[in-house]
């Protein structure tokens, strides 16, 4: 069938066969579809949307466009992906969480979009580490390691790096049917069991009405069902920067302090041990999400989650003594300021986007895909919303390259903070289970 048959049809609000979408995704893949008509395309389904069965049917059809992980299969196989936020570094230790407590985890990630930090770009400020290991080192560190964080390979899913590079200049990013099919399309490749779906909802997310959020969760969870991978979401709070550290190092360094133990009570504890759990949960290592967390938070405690993420660090080219001594290895900024309070109160409110543009200003992010990373630069000892400051006191401080470039970022990140007279009420992290 022709191209612009196909595109017709679905500009016209019809229900496009699955030989249909095999068809286009194979036009897109070798290039026979051109450039104009993947864009045709991506808008028709933008204004008409997708059945579910056509949204399954074009998430296979992209995962089928290159290789399938194949694996020698001791273990059960599982996933998480996250929709991104500011202090998001959940990946880095439910990772190898979820390996120390017998799962293989190979979890193919990416890097920063917009401002929304990227695992990949994190992983990047360890000297050595490899993002795009062979499939044959990666299957050796699932092997023995039991999880890999690494990128999209050019093999996997090379329909989807086509379609959403239009999609980007296009304004055709925001589509259900698409962002399900981008997102699951490479899971998926991974050749998995299950997989756990962090949806993030609030002013520093990309969904930020907690009803579109679950619109996504809801189609991500039924299309990977339907295309025989066990999956649930989870809607989490994104009103405020996750972990108290956001930036690449710092939030590596972050990660080790968190599998040092130095992390209980905090909110991003609550969200890895629930991810954890339901990870746990989903193969049947554990009969509930009590027994999930405990498990998940004795490998913490006894130090295992620590020697995985060691082994992982090692294993792909990064030092092996990198968590006894992370600061040793990785550069840090030359100038740090305090974010200070402009006046005594309770932090009631803050801009969480803004705190994420405030670290691309930094350098701690692109404007362009071509962009080099300055990895040292961001914020750390974030305090959390309800905390009870003084005039003048730090809320948090900046990591930068320069004191000019320090003193702008403190004094913008101190107006993105609303503060109250009266105790403001703490809200969950996560909202709700999407299954």
């Amino acid at each position: 069938m022709l191209m612009q048959e196909i595109i017709r049809r679905k500009r016209d609000g019809q229900t496009l066969s699955v030989e249909e979408i095999r068809e286009l995704i194979a036009a897109l893949t070798n290039e026979t579809m051109t450039e104009g008509q993947v864009a045709a395309f991506a808008m028709a389904v933008f204004f008409q949307g997708m059945s579910r069965e056509e949204t399954i049917a074009l998430t296979l059809a992209m995962r089928d466009s290159g290789e399938i992980l194949q694996w020698e299969r001791t273990r059960p196989l599982c996933d998480k992906h996250s929709t991104g936020g500011v202090g998001d570094n959940v990946s880095l230790m439910l990772a190898p969480i979820a390996a120390a407590c017998g799962l293989s985890v190979p979890m193919i990630s990416g890097r920063g979009l917009g401002h929304t930090g990227g695992t990949l770009d994190k992983l990047q400020s360890i000297p050595g580490y490899q993002i795009m290991p062979s499939t044959e080192m990666l299957q050796k560190t699932i092997k023995d390691v039991g999880c890999a964080i690494i990128g999209q390979t050019s093999s996997l899913a090379p329909a989807d790096r086509r379609l959403y590079a239009v999609r980007d200049v296009t304004a055709t990013v925001d589509s259900i049917p698409l962002i399900t099919a981008s997102i699951l399309s490479k899971k998926l490749a991974e050749g998995l069991d299950s997989l756990v779906l962090d949806v993030k909802f609030g002013n520093g997310a990309f969904m930020q009405k907690p009803d579109d959020a679950e619109a996504l969760a809801k189609a991500l969870v039924e299309v990977a069902n339907g295309a025989g991978v066990r999956a649930s979401a989870m809607l989490t709070d994104m009103n405020e920067p996750l972990a108290d550290a956001a930036g690449n190092a710092l939030e590596v360094v972050h990660c080790v302090e968190f599998l040092e133990g130095k992390k209980e009570g905090t909110r991003i504890e609550t969200v890895t041990l629930a991810f954890a759990a339901e990870m746990l949960l989903q193969v049947g290592v554990v009969d509930s999400l009590e027994a999930g967390r405990e498990k998940a938070k004795k490998a913490v405690t006894t130090g295992r989650a620590l020697e995985s993420f060691a082994r992982m660090v090692h294993a792909l080219g990064g030092p092996m003594d990198f968590v006894r001594h992370p600061q040793d290895h990785m550069f840090r900024a030359p100038f740090i300021t305090a974010v200070t309070a402009p006046e005594a109160g309770y932090l009631a409110a803050c801009d969480t986007r803004g705190i994420g543009l405030a670290i691309v200003e930094l350098g701690g992010g692109r404007l362009r895909p071509s962009d080099e990373i300055d990895h040292r630069v961001g914020l750390d000892r974030i305090l959390p919303l309800g905390t009870r400051v003084e005039k003048g006191e730090p809320i948090a401080y900046v990591h930068a390259a320069d004191q000019e470039s320090a003193d702008r970022a403190a004094a913008r990140v101190a107006g993105l903070y609303t503060l109250s007279d009266v105790p403001v009420l703490a809200r969950p992290v996560v909202a709700k289970k999407i299954s």
